[in-house]
């Protein structure tokens, strides 16, 4: 249960509507649209959002789903509900892990790179995903440097400058190192 998902499910009328109805009882879909007014998709797309967020349960009674409040949630107080456990750190670590993994995603299809990227940020993080083909503290001359770039992409006197230009790669006397 994460705490934006139920916030997000709140901030609708419709769903409102639909937990003060099952304040009173548990229902079913057809008497719930009876009761709030809504058609019996437009209900059932609601509990669909609330029970994603845990709000409400179902289960199958004969030829009916009887939809119920989770009380455990709606019993919580708001600063228990927006307290997140975990430090403010690893929530941005773990949104960044997110992003890189969507670039990578998008970016690469097969280990191949499908094309280098414009915006300077997610180049980066391709160049990083490339930079992990080289070992650390080992020498690499330039002709050891285009095969293993080629393998990503065929525009590999582009990747090597960039690598070095990032700061992943340094040159000297045409011996390269990772960083």
């Amino acid at each position: 249960m994460a705490p934006l998902d139920i916030f997000k499910c709140l901030s609708d009328s419709s769903r409102l509507k639909i937990i003060n109805s099952l304040m009173i009882e548990p229902m079913y879909v057809e008497l719930l649209a009876e009761r709030v007014g809504l058609s019996t998709s437009t209900v059932s797309f609601h509990l669909k959002k609330l029970e994603d967020a845990n709000i409400v349960s179902s289960k199958k009674e004969q030829y009916y789903t009887i939809y119920t409040l989770n009380e455990e949630i709606l019993s919580m107080n708001l600063r228990d509900l927006i307290i997140d456990s975990r430090k403010e750190e690893e929530i941005l670590n773990e949104r960044e892990e997110k992003y890189k993994k969507k670039i990578i995603d998008s970016f690469f299809k097969y280990g191949k790179l499908i094309e280098i990227p414009v915006q300077k940020k997610k180049r980066q993080i391709v160049l990083e995903k490339i930079v992990e083909a080289f070992e650390k503290d080992r020498e690499y001359t330039e002709k050891e440097i285009n095969l293993i770039i080629a393998d990503f992409h065929d525009d590999f006197c582009t990747i090597r400058r960039d690598l070095i230009g990032f700061g992943l790669m340094e040159r000297n006397n045409g011996i390269y190192k990772r960083k």
